[in-house]
């Protein structure tokens, strides 16, 4: 049977329309603290403010948003819910290394493992954020639809999860600046000369700069060939490409996929509340299923490190 619900938190950055297409039976929002002061549940639909507007709000100033995990109640309430409707629960959340949702996640299936012994519940730790962690739901509601079981579906994830890569620019130095990743010099300089520092995820679940591309053709020229590299099976693929207030530069890499790749599926969406805190504005880059990721990214950045030097020597 394949009777369960697909559960991610806030941080998947799914809209309305999204969950719909999928079939994503709920999601978990965690808690964003504004500026001035107040709090709210993280919006995946973002009914109050837009994502420019959001992205804007940190440009320039030293405005900045603050995230905490989902609370303990309101996940025992949206998994009892599924459960008291005779549903098992699959839970993918944010990567471990980020935020306390999975460890809660398999105390809350505990308690309530006590109370609905018949049903199941599986927790997965994504080590993945944002649009990677839409990808990974995106293909969990996927294989549930193929008939996949809860089982099947879990053990499908855990062995994909680190397949998944990203691969963009981001341009926003002085953002890093305020977040303490650089210093104001630093930062300065590399947008006086354009560097874009380019990322993957490690096999940790956090997402490390492995290049820095001087001007954004250059960045994406070198994201395609990154992607030819380390891409399996395009043409059955649905690749996300995400960004945060850089929709022109999200069309033109999209683009650019679709005539390289010819995917299944190009999706262009903007990078949610959650992550978009600690990421800030600037980000363009895509998401995608390929080689699994070795440890440190060592192969990652000898593949990195042998398109810089052709594209330096002009092959």
């Amino acid at each position: 049977m394949n009777n369960f619900a697909i559960i991610p938190d806030s941080s998947c950055d799914l809209s309305a329309e999204l969950r719909k297409r999928f079939g994503i039976d709920d999601y978990l929002k965690g808690i964003i603290y504004f500026p001035d002061g107040h709090c709210e549940e993280i919006d995946l639909d973002w009914s109050k403010m837009t994502p420019d507007e959001y992205y804007s709000s940190m440009k320039g100033r030293k405005i900045l948003y603050k995230t905490a995990s989902v609370p303990v109640g309101q996940m025992t309430e949206i998994f009892e819910k599924n459960l008291a409707a005779g549903k098992d629960v699959l839970s993918i959340s944010i990567s471990s290394g980020l935020s306390a949702t999975y460890n809660e996640s398999v105390m809350v299936a505990k308690e309530l493992q006590k109370k609905y012994p018949e049903r199941k519940i599986f927790c997965i730790d994504s080590l993945r954020y944002s649009t990677a962690l839409a990808l990974l739901v995106v293909m969990a509601c996927e294989k549930r639809s193929e008939g996949a079981t809860i089982e099947e579906t879990f053990e499908y994830i855990e062995n994909t999860k680190h397949t998944v890569h990203q691969m963009g620019a981001m341009d926003d130095l002085f953002f890093l600046v305020k977040t303490g990743r650089i210093s104001n010099f630093k930062a300065l300089f590399g947008t006086l000369v354009g560097v874009n520092p380019m990322a993957d995820f490690n096999d940790k679940g956090l997402s490390e700069v492995i290049l820095k591309a001087k001007g954004k053709k250059t960045a994406f020229d070198m994201t395609i060939k990154y992607m030819e590299k380390t891409i399996i099976n395009p043409e059955e693929q649905i690749i996300f490409v995400a960004h945060s207030e850089r929709k022109e530069f999200a069309n033109m890499l999209a683009n650019m996929i679709k005539e390289r790749f010819s995917p299944r599926e190009v999706i262009i969406n903007p990078v949610g509340m959650a992550c978009g805190s600690s990421i800030g504005p600037g980000l363009c880059a895509a998401f995608y299923q390929g080689t699994k990721i070795s440890e440190n990214l060592e192969q990652e950045k000898k593949i990195m490190a042998e398109i810089e030097a052709s594209v330096k020597s002009g092959k």
